[in-house]
């Protein structure tokens, strides 16, 4: 049987086939399983595809899973940039340990059925969770499938599982201070609409830095946007239109998505960065270097969270770790063209870069 019969038999594309073979995300766990299981009856294991063997047990692997809703974690979670470069650095991870990486996207509704199917018909050695949006009800279902579990950017230290996240109290605050540092007192937040774990703590972080100087974010200088769109954001526009106290000098961002989109905002309203306002963000995902001016932002150490989360999994798996860890990566900030002084005349800005 050709990779063709298995389509036609599927309903699917060949590409699909390749997807599900692969282990890679692109296609729903209904669609997967569905190819996997003609796959088995039919015999069929295509040598160039290495990964595929992992249908028959032959090789260990590790699962990556996304629990995907409207909000923060989308269908299409892979392709934007923050998880996409560490999903790289996962697999990466995996390769050289000799584990491959399987892929699985579920909705958070489905989400006792879905683990149960999977772990049932497609065993794995252990669990990588994007924990990005979910509760602790929700870690505990999963966590009670699949005892070798480590659980990504989010952490909960009462639940008795291993968590690894960068320290977003401590990036936020650097955030902070480096604004504070640069002369600015009127400091405004953009946020996420959508709440979570990583935003709340980079808030306490961040408030934490002003308070040092006895400052506060005015009630009016708050403003809420969504945290998955790079366009500019109409109900900010308008909030900023509506101001009845002066512009802030500088603006944090709760991420860099939330940051690129607050600078096409106010370049529509012909307010320039950072001659009029400075603007920082968080993650310093790739576009960050793109976006004009280039952004100043929190670097997170996604190859290191991938590392520990493999060699986590990996002594639990080889050598029965059974230590539960919670582990904190610091940040570092990463200074470019998207903030400058207070008062600092137009031509100086490039003084500030790196």
């Amino acid at each position: 049987m050709k990779m063709e019969d298995i389509a036609r038999i599927a309903n699917v594309s060949k590409s699909a086939v390749s997807l599900a073979l692969s282990g890679k995300p692109g296609i729903s766990e209904e669609t997967r399983f569905k190819i996997l299981k003609i796959v088995k009856e039919s015999g069929y294991l295509p040598r160039s595809m290495i990964k595929a063997d992992k249908v028959y047990g032959l090789t260990k692997t590790l699962r990556f899973v996304a629990c995907t809703n409207s909000g923060i974690v989308l269908e299409q979670y892979y392709k934007q940039p923050f998880f996409m470069e560490l999903i790289h650095d996962i697999e990466e991870q995996c390769r050289s340990r000799g584990y491959s990486l399987f892929f699985s996207s579920i909705q958070t509704d489905n989400l006792e059925d879905a683990i149960e199917t999977m772990e049932t018909e497609h065993e794995s050695n252990g669990i990588i969770l994007l924990g990005t949006n979910l509760t602790q009800e929700q870690i505990r279902l999963i966590a009670q499938k699949q005892i070798n579990l480590v659980v990504l950017d989010t952490c909960l230290e009462t639940f008795n599982a291993n968590f690894i996240v960068m320290n977003n109290v401590m990036g936020a605050y650097q955030a902070g201070r480096h604004l504070l540092d640069l002369g600015h007192r009127q400091i405004g937040y953009v946020q996420s609409n959508s709440r979570m774990y990583n935003f709340n703590s980079r808030k306490k972080g961040f408030l934490q830095a002003l308070a040092e100087e006895q400052l506060s974010v005015d009630d009016e200088h708050f403003f809420s946007v969504s945290p998955t769109v790079v366009s500019s954001q109409d109900e900010f526009i308008q909030k900023i239109k509506a101001l009845k106290t002066p512009m802030p000098t500088a603006l944090f961002c709760e991420c860099d998505y939330i940051a690129i989109s607050t600078i096409k905002s106010l370049n529509e309203l012909g307010i320039r960065v950072p001659q009029d306002i400075s603007i920082i963000g968080f993650d310093n995902i790739q576009e960050s270097t793109i976006i004009t001016p280039e952004l100043t932002t929190v670097h997170v150490e996604k190859g290191k969270i991938a590392e520990l989360a493999v060699t986590k999994l990996f002594d639990m798996i080889e050598n029965g770790d059974s230590v539960k860890m919670k582990s904190f990566i610091d940040t570092q900030l990463v200074v470019r063209q998207s903030c400058r002084a207070v008062g600092a005349a137009e031509a100086q800005p490039s003084l500030l870069s790196y």
